[in-house]
């Protein structure tokens, strides 16, 4: 293990060396984040998952700029041009563009126009220009060179070669590409333009038809655009700075004195430039600007995911599940508390002629079932169907909930509904998604792959190994946080739990269908290719309720047991009672359990874990509930105060779900009275607000939408909505967002 790597990270977080090493030592053991931050708090000082998850990153990055380091050094070992300073300066390379930089000269290339003149013989008088000396006139030397049998015909010929080597050696100078690179960042402008004849077309990129901004602070969203612009054959993207500042930049690194070779040096120092430099450095910077971007909007999607993940449960309910629909009817099914398929049924209470009997289904099944509540999809027909149900007259117990049902196709039509579900169509399957939705969302949402779910921003556009990393992080974050009972749990749900992964959590599933449930989780043992790392990865994970051990039902780590038992024997108590009672744990003296080991917050999250054993970090759920009468956009009037739930969060603003079949977005500059940098910092996924309709624009489907208070409305202004106020189309009228969040910023 690297010192040198392990103090960059301690420095770059902020952290102890010692900090890092561990928890490098236990992530190389086959630690997992959600393990290590839960169950070894002693070894790394108590770091939380952000922090491990930031060193397991950062020591990869590392790793590869090693192996990379080490493949360079050997080239060029080879080559027998390693000269001690340029191995020196090789193993000071602290990133892969620096090393990248060093290499360039030494890196094998095709024939290049400098190596065609180095062919004729011209890298001596490239040489002697190159060095400047005031006394030596270029053209004369340049004759010298004039050779037609090395097709060199010419002197202008022997001095156009002579640029060509000069312009090649300026573009692999480390010096020189580190100061344009530092350039194009801090100077460089994404410039945007329509490509002519496709205005039409282009009309959704139509702010980036003529549009200018520095590449180092353009936001993540509108760089994720302008390069799908540029993909989809819209638009024209240059990221250079100013030529001018450019070439003088290289002239002063270059240009010695008031010289005819000077003066060739120039031309040679402008072409490298333009033929060599600008388009290298526009590639790297583009590239960089691209993984600022797609780390930002990554970074949205995850926080996204986590809060929809970690939406409250209504839990173990009997629901009646619909799936709603006009023509085709609205499927029906029950499920009982553990979510498992009992009926389903097709009803029609759109068909007046069929309304009386889609009563009598739903009234029917509710008392046959002991139905607990209803669950109703929230896509076309969803709130007619809202409205059908609570006009029937059902039990106020009966908890009635509008669900979201983005991904429930994708899962309907999926292997592992398949394999659930082997005998139903796919309607039945959606119904039933749905219907677990209500129940438990994180239990039902990890069998969808989470680009489906609908939360992410540009996520076809960004880096799709890093986007895949960060959701499965956050997936399994959030099923390790609430813990998962491993007698019920679902093949995809056990594959997310620590140390296990698809063929062990299919070998619990096996081991259970044979065996019966687990009645210890000591029995986890017992499966097929579940060892002892395994084991001890998972084994705190998962639950089992109504166990022999009452232990096994809570988070307390196996390894942790004969602890418990040791604070229960203290206290002449049983760990049952010990569980039970407040005042028993109370009594404990926690400094006297303390090892080298077990420390104080290890043995802090023992006593809050016996104190309420299994609990779900999750928010009790609440029923909410659209506003009646407002079923659609015709229904909406600007100025109306209407309750929502937020359904994404972007860097522009976020998405409202108001019932009415098409979400409305709230720009950034009306999320609050106050100025907002971040739209997370005031609205998550799944949170409940009440908005005012601030513009509808029936025609273009779009809705705006505000979250100030005491906003006066122009009711002028309606049917006069922003583009940007469509949800999978891109931000438009970018330049007035800009505006907005300046005037927001400084009243």
């Amino acid at each position: 293990m690297s010192l040198t790597h392990i103090a960059k990270i301690a420095q770059e977080l902020s952290i102890t060396p010692k900090q890092v090493e561990a928890t490098i030592t236990l992530l190389d053991e086959g630690g997992t984040v959600p393990f290590i931050s839960r169950y070894r708090k002693e070894v790394t000082g108590s770091l939380d998952e952000v922090a491990i998850t930031a060193i397991r990153d950062r020591i990869e990055q590392l790793r590869e700029l090693d192996k990379r380091r080490e493949t360079i050094l050997k080239s060029i070992s080879d080559q027998g041009k390693l000269t001690p300073e340029l191995e020196a300066a090789i193993h000071a390379a602290e990133t892969m563009a620096v090393l990248e930089d060093i290499y360039l000269p030494y890196k094998p290339k095709k024939r290049t126009r400098a190596t065609i003149a180095k062919e004729k013989g011209l890298e001596p008088l490239a040489d002697i220009i190159f060095v400047q000396q005031t006394a030596v006139n270029p053209l004369a030397e340049a004759e010298k060179f004039v050779d037609v049998e090395k097709q060199v015909a010419s002197a202008d010929e022997a001095l156009a070669g002579a640029r060509d080597i000069i312009a090649e050696r300026v573009n692999e100078n480390a010096e020189a590409r580190a100061a344009v690179r530092d350039l194009f960042w801090k100077k460089g402008s994404y410039s945007s333009k329509v490509i002519p004849g496709k205005e039409e077309e282009a009309q959704k990129y139509k702010d980036y038809f003529e549009w200018s901004e520095s590449v180092s602070t353009a936001p993540s969203h509108r760089v994720l655009a302008m390069r799908r612009g540029e993909k989809e054959g819209f638009l024209l993207l240059d990221t250079a700075p100013e030529e001018e500042e450019a070439i003088e930049l290289l002239e002063r690194q270059f240009i010695q004195n008031r010289s005819d070779s000077a003066d060739q040096v120039k031309l040679a120092v402008k072409d490298s430039y333009r033929r060599l430099l600008k388009p290298s450095m526009e590639t790297e910077i583009r590239l960089m600007s691209k993984k600022k971007a797609d780390e930002e909007a990554i970074r949205v999607f995850a926080d996204n995911l986590r809060n929809l993940l970690m939406a409250a449960p209504i839990g173990e309910r009997n629901i009646l599940a619909i799936d709603p629909g006009f023509r085709t009817g609205c499927k029906v099914v029950c499920l009982n508390r553990q979510g498992k398929l009992l009926h389903n049924d097709v009803i029609y209470p759109e068909f007046p002629n069929k309304k009386q009997d889609a009563i009598h289904t739903v009234m029917a099944l509710c008392a046959r079932y002991e139905v607990e509540a209803i669950a109703i999809g929230n896509g076309t027909a969803g709130r007619e169907t809202e409205s059908f149900v609570r006009s029937i007259g059902l039990p106020s117990t009966i908890q009635i909930v509008v669900v979201n049902e983005s991904g429930a196709s994708i899962y309907s039509a999926s292997d592992v509904a398949r394999e659930e579900f082997p005998d139903y169509d796919v309607t039945v399957r959606g119904a039933v998604s749905i219907g677990r939705r209500l129940m438990d969302p994180l239990a039902e949402l990890v069998k969808i792959d989470p680009k489906s779910i609908g939360v992410g921003q540009y996520q076809h556009d960004v880096d799709q190994s890093a986007l895949k990393q960060s959701l499965d992080d956050v997936v399994m974050s959030s099923v390790n946080a609430v813990g998962v009972e491993v007698n019920t749990a679902s093949k995809q749900l056990l594959t997310y739990v620590s140390g296990l992964g698809p063929q062990l959590a299919q070998n619990i599933i096996d081991y259970r269908n044979t065996n019966g449930p687990f009645k210890t989780r000591e029995e986890l043992k017992k499966v097929p290719r579940l060892g002892s790392k395994a084991f001890e990865q998972a084994a705190g994970f998962l639950r089992i309720r109504n166990a022999e051990n009452p232990l096994d039902s809570s988070a307390v780590h196996p390894e942790r047991y004969d602890l418990v038992n040791k604070m229960a024997t203290d206290l002449n108590t049983s760990v049952k009672d010990l569980m039970k009672t407040d005042s028993l744990r109370k009594q404990l003296v926690l400094a006297k359990y303390q090892s080298e080991e077990v420390g104080l917050p290890t043995l802090q999250d023992i006593v809050s874990e016996l104190a309420k054993p299994g609990r779900d970090p999750r928010e009790q759920f609440e029923t909410f509930q659209f506003a009646d009468g407002v079923n659609s956009m015709e229904d909406l009037r600007v100025g109306m105060k209407l309750p929502g739930i937020v359904t994404n969060v972007a860097a522009f603003g976020a998405f409202v779900d108001i019932g009415v079949h098409q979400d409305g977005l709230v720009h950034i500059s009306e999320l609050s009275d106050k100025y907002v940098s971040n739209p997370n910092e005031v609205v998550k996924v799944q949170q409940k607000v009440e908005v005012t309709v601030m513009e509808v624009d029936i025609a273009r489907k779009r809705i705006a939408l505000s979250l100030k208070t005491g906003k006066p409305i122009d009711k002028a202004g309606a049917g006069k909505s922003k583009e940007r106020s469509q949800k999978n189309a891109e931000p438009e009228n970018d330049l007035q967002a800009k505006l907005a969040q300046l005037r927001s910023k400084f009243k």
